[in-house]
């Protein structure tokens, strides 16, 4: 049976798209079910995916074997990606809390040089993300899927200062230069006191 060269270019396409995401394997739970002639196994996998550019996302996958599970939950991530505005392409714009269930983070802009300062589940989140400085706490529970769900839950509350203007109807360099003003006036007013 002759195959199509359109499905080539199509699959070659597809290749080049999943070629510029990078995923990490975050966590994998292993499960036994008992039955009448023993256990049986099971894999729980959960993959965070970002093309280190402002994209992310996370997704969970089950399956008899670890690499079965890690492809769903590779192929899940994919479908759940999100994009976050980062400024200079390397930190947060501003402060940020999240929560999921037990879980909470806090999230901080960082300096050039900073690095990434965040545990486990949380790391994985911003290498994949392209955050190169941030400082990151992670208060109540330590499981992973909760961790990085609350993760998510403050990096979609992350605003960038061109949305926040273009909600208010002014101009960047209104919003920005205020900003610049009010700390150089407390500056100014603790050099006076």
């Amino acid at each position: 049976m002759a195959r199509d060269p359109r499905d080539r270019g199509r699959e070659r396409d597809r290749d080049d798209r999943d070629s510029e995401f990078v995923d990490k394997l975050v966590h994998i739970n292993r499960v036994a079910k008992v039955v009448k002639g023993g256990r049986r196994f099971g894999f729980a996998a959960l993959v965070v995916v970002g093309d280190q550019k402002g994209r992310v996302g996370f997704g969970h996958g089950k399956a008899r074997e670890v690499p079965d599970a890690i492809k769903k939950a590779t192929d899940s991530a994919k479908r759940n990606l999100i994009r976050v505005p980062l400024r200079e392409g390397r930190t947060l714009h501003h402060d940020v809390h999240g929560h999921h269930g037990a879980g909470k983070v806090f999230l901080r802009a960082a300096p050039p040089g900073t690095g990434i300062i965040a545990g486990g589940p949380m790391r994985a989140v911003f290498e994949t993300l392209g955050v190169q400085d941030v400082v990151a706490k992670s208060i109540g529970t330590s499981n992973p899927y909760n961790m990085v769900r609350a993760t998510f839950d403050a990096l979609k509350h992350e605003d960038s200062p061109r949305g926040v203007a273009a909600r208010r109807g002014k101009k960047v360099s209104e919003i920005v230069t205020r900003r610049r003003d009010g700390a150089e006036g407390q500056v100014s007013a603790q050099a006076e006191a």
